[in-house]
């Protein structure tokens, strides 16, 4: 029996004595290839929608200091109005609530490129703050909004890149750009907005291919990833440390990463941390220099696979799925006690202050996992209010959309 059968047939037992999955639980399990909706069971990347802005000071508000972070983080007066559109799926017009904004969405779609190889490759329509519409954008690889939704970090096709965008959403244009030694891949923004980190690779890490035997797309077995990179946003300047991956020794024992698998920057910027799925507790952590260093106590209940993360004042994490009060629900955990507390929500996608969060979640008596909304659901509360309309098909099917959101 070879390590895709013992996985599957292991995920199967499992699967035979749960109740309803939440959205996206196959990205949530690894196994030695990624591809949604067969044998191989999917991993989601490190998606990090977080904050990254044009290097202009802007003042703080009664603090009679300058803010010397990028303009559109932290410093602005945040519209706490909230927009839904409960009827339009992909949305048209602008979702947001509490100064959180759907910055923009994502179609994925696999791309046949020779016999053997496809690439997963992804449609954005961002948010122009200007007119509160969503566009389709140009041929982007990969796409990470700025806190109040006015610019982007962007790559090119053809990953791994030379060269990191910075995109003002208004005008559609690249404002600079950021050149790079090391082929980037994946892009993620600390909480401040004030530096990015880059993940590296030698190929595509989107990358598909077809094994022996195989009909369907799947990732090749071992990871291409090199490193890291972390640039102030400012001056484009930074430096790019080597992590290098662990040796294959043949077995199920943490050995094993995705072909993408991205790093983030913790929310106090001191580290760099990223999934390790096989791994004894998932995640792993580094200097910013590359040196790996034990997990800090107070991120210990991160999940690499839960998009939403720690609330912004740091003291909650949002978790896994619950489905204990409600059919569909999620854990919100404190971030260093490790108590639980059950918050309605199939899948939990951004924060909204440090009491609510926007989520995935199926509508009342539904009983197809897949037929999604966004909802905006609160610590404590029975309530959802939807935000968008239903998402059609079933995990992994063509035209479904991915959300991207802008923290305030």
């Amino acid at each position: 029996m070879n390590v895709d059968d013992i996985v599957r047939d292991a995920l199967r037992e499992q699967a035979a004595e749960q109740p309803l999955t939440p959205a996206g639980f196959a990205d949530r399990v690894f196994a030695v290839r990624r591809r949604r909706r067969n044998r191989r069971i999917a991993a989601a990347a490190v998606a990090a929608v977080a904050a990254i802005t044009v290097g202009i000071g802007v003042p703080l508000l009664d603090s009679g200091k300058e803010d010397v972070r990028p303009s559109g983080g932290g410093g602005t007066v945040v519209e706490k109005k909230t927009r839904a559109h409960p009827d339009q799926s992909p949305p048209r017009d602008e979702i947001s609530v509490g100064g959180t904004t759907l910055a923009g969405y994502f179609i994925p779609e696999t791309v046949k490129k020779t016999a053997e190889t496809a690439v997963y490759q992804r449609t954005y329509h961002l948010l122009n703050p200007r007119t509160g519409k969503y566009a389709k954008t140009a041929d982007w690889s990969w796409v990470a909004v700025a806190p109040g939704a006015k610019t982007a970090a962007v790559l090119e096709q053809d990953l791994p890149t030379s060269r990191i965008g910075l995109l003002d959403l208004t005008t559609g244009k690249v404002e600079r750009w950021i050149p790079v030694d090391h082929g980037v891949g994946g892009l993620a923004f600390s909480r401040d907005g004030r530096r990015l980190i880059a993940t590296t690779y030698t190929k595509n890490p989107d990358l598909r291919v077809k094994t022996q035997g195989d009909s369907e797309w799947g990732q090749e077995w071992t990871s291409s990833r090199t490193g890291f990179y972390v640039l102030d946003v400012a001056s484009g300047k930074g430096a790019w440390s080597e992590v290098k991956l662990a040796a294959d020794d043949g077995k199920l024992a943490g050995t094993f990463l995705n072909t993408r698998q991205d790093f983030a920057l913790t929310d106090d910027g001191r580290y760099a941390w990223s999934g390790n799925p096989m791994g004894d507790i998932g995640k792993e952590f580094w200097d910013l220099k590359g040196h790996k260093v034990p997990t800090p106590a107070n991120e210990k209940h991160l999940e690499w696979f839960v998009d939403a993360g720690k609330s912004p004042n740091g003291e909650l994490v949002a978790g896994d799925f619950a489905g204990e009060k409600w059919k569909t629900s999620s854990w919100v955990v404190d971030a260093v006690s490790g108590e639980k507390t059950e918050v309605r929500g199939q899948q939990l996608l951004a924060w909204v202050g440090n009491k609510q969060l926007i989520a995935w979640d199926v509508g009342k008596n539904d009983k197809n996992e897949f037929h999604q909304r966004l909802v905006l659901v609160t610590i404590g509360g029975d309530k959802e209010t939807p935000l968008s309309g239903f998402r059609q098909g079933n995990d992994g099917d063509a035209g479904r959309w991915e959300p991207l959101f802008a923290q305030p």
